[in-house]
């Protein structure tokens, strides 16, 4: 087994998650999170020192965890980003939101306290721009992204041997934002967008800062100004 620190990032198989693994990889054995297990492989193989872990994150058992005895970080990547204004929002579209972006974040976060205290380890937190600011049409993901602050708040004062990060990349280029795009109804422009990798380096920049160092919030936006 690797004696090199570990760090679990789930959304491991594209996007920010797959950004974060390769740029952890040189010094970290890497736990691939995800629920595409063709895809984490790929993602796997192309790394020294990487293990898939298929889950299905809002269903994440105290089993699913048991051989993790040491953590040094948790990425927490995965997430979905529904949209709609709220008179067209569902109950079930709210719930699936809350679960996937917040529940399942929490319940990964606490299974995993044992092996982040052994490692006094980081939790980093991907959040959004819309944890700062809910747009019209955003009310669902934004009010999820703000949950999702308030833990890492929270998590932060409960847990003061552990370092806990929030990042808030503005729009970056992924699946996820073509996504989004597709239901503005405007153009994906990547070269607009934050590229995955620059956010991974942000990322890299807290959990390599310094003992004296606590980043607990790092906001980037693209240099292209906002897209309208």
């Amino acid at each position: 087994m690797s004696d090199r620190p570990t760090a679990l990032i789930t959304g491991a198989s594209r996007g920010i998650g797959r950004a974060v693994a390769q740029a952890l990889a040189p010094t970290h054995r890497i736990v691939l999170g995800g629920r595409d297990e063709a895809a984490l492989a790929q993602v796997a193989a192309g790394l020294p020192d990487a293990t898939v872990w298929p889950v299905e994150l809002t269903r994440v058992t105290a089993a699913d965890v048991a051989g993790i005895e040491r953590l040094d970080v948790l990425v927490h990547s995965a997430g979905i980003a529904p949209l709609g204004r709220i008179a067209e929002t569902s109950a079930e579209t709210w719930r699936t939101v809350m679960d996937v972006n917040v529940v399942a974040v929490a319940e990964l976060t606490r299974l995993l306290l044992p092996a982040l205290r052994a490692a006094r380890g980081h939790v980093v937190c991907v959040n959004s721009g819309a944890g700062q600011r809910a747009n019209p049409g955003w009310g669902a993901y934004a009010a999820s992204k703000f949950a999702m602050r308030a833990f890492a708040d929270a998590l932060r004062q409960e847990e003061p041997e552990l370092r806990v990060t929030t990042v808030y990349p503005g729009r970056t280029a992924t699946d996820m934002q073509r996504k989004v795009r597709e239901h503005e109804g405007g153009a994906f422009e990547p070269e607009r967008y934050l590229e995955p990798d620059t956010v991974a380096r942000a990322i890299m920049a807290a959990v390599f800062a310094g003992p004296d160092a606590h980043l607990t919030e790092l906001t980037l936006r693209p240099a292209a100004g906002p897209v309208t």
